[in-house]
């Protein structure tokens, strides 16, 4: 159970909103599991879009980050609406830092395996690379697969479109390698949730998901790509990582997430580091909902 202390707001039992968007009111299957893994420990949990005028933030004794997967096209006002919430987890800060894919560069420079990234900025001159790979051109500030696309040498010209309409718009774009053993292995999401007993991040589970891009942008009609999840055992290297990425982070974190990808000879690589709004695929674990329901349970 929660202490009291956690309820010292509502008097009661400890009340908490899991955020999420217009598009999902009522929280997607996945993040619903966590409803009752609260309740069985004492706290009210219930969703709350996060630009909903109505709700009164400063009414819960915690407010849980979870599906706000609309965000990325309206950066600057979810950043603002963040920095109002009083009790906010993931903290504002991290949610600053963790929303600009540019955190990938200090990461690289802190000596973590990191896919090699290109940033531009808009007016940044780009030509399409002459090597044989593939590559990514996707925006800096971007959920769900949203205007992202693999190119190859033939699309050079397609590739430069996406560039210069993404910089049109004032967007900061991001170009990587092509990383072909997604097609095959698939990339590794660790989750980690924070650990009632030290409060520090904890592995958790695994999860693989299938390869989603398939070609050039052509837009995404919904909030993300479909995506093929299955539950995987990460090697000891994908932990190895996961677990160097997590020990960079601050104190306080509710949850955070890993993905990785292997190289060319089957190192992994870190493609983002997720502590904002993260799918954490609870579905495919017996125990994730009661671990990350113990950490919120934490966190108040």
């Amino acid at each position: 159970m929660v202490s009291d202390a956690g309820s010292a707001l509502s008097g009661g039992r400890p009340r908490v909103a899991i955020v999420t968007c217009a598009e999902i009111p009522l929280l997607e299957e996945d993040d619903r599991l966590v409803l009752p893994a609260l309740a069985a420990l004492g706290v009210d949990a219930s969703p709350a879009v996060w630009d909903d005028p109505a709700v009164d933030w400063a009414s819960y004794d915690l407010v849980v980050l979870r599906s706000p997967w609309d965000y990325a096209q309206r950066h600057a006002a979810f950043l603002a609406w963040a920095a109002t919430v009083p009790r906010l987890v993931n903290p504002v800060a991290t949610v600053a830092w963790n929303t600009d894919k540019r955190y990938l560069a200090e990461l690289a420079a802190a000596g973590l395996p990191v896919t090699p990234t290109t940033f531009l900025a808009p007016g940044d001159p780009w030509t399409a690379p002459a090597t044989p790979g593939e590559y990514v051109i996707k925006p800096a500030v971007s959920a769900g697969s949203r205007d992202t696309g693999r190119y190859g040498p033939a699309d050079a010209e397609q590739a430069l479109a996406h560039v210069r309409r993404l910089q049109a718009a004032g967007r900061i774009t991001m170009v990587q390698p092509y990383l072909p053993a997604v097609d095959s292995y698939g990339e590794t999401a660790l989750l980690f949730f924070a650990d009632p007993d030290t409060g520090r991040l904890a592995y958790s589970h695994a999860i693989r998901k299938g390869p989603m891009l398939t070609g050039p942008d052509e837009g995404v009609e919904t909030l993300y790509k479909p995506e093929e999840i299955t539950p995987r055992s990460p090697t000891s290297a994908e932990r190895a990582v996961g677990e160097a990425v997590v020990a960079t982070l601050p104190d306080g974190l509710v949850y955070a997430r890993v993905d990785l990808i292997p190289d060319e000879r089957g190192n992994p690589l870190l493609v983002e580091l997720e502590l904002t709004e993260p799918s954490v695929f609870m579905l495919h674990d017996e125990g994730a909902a009661t671990r990350l329901a113990a950490a919120i349970a934490w966190a108040l």
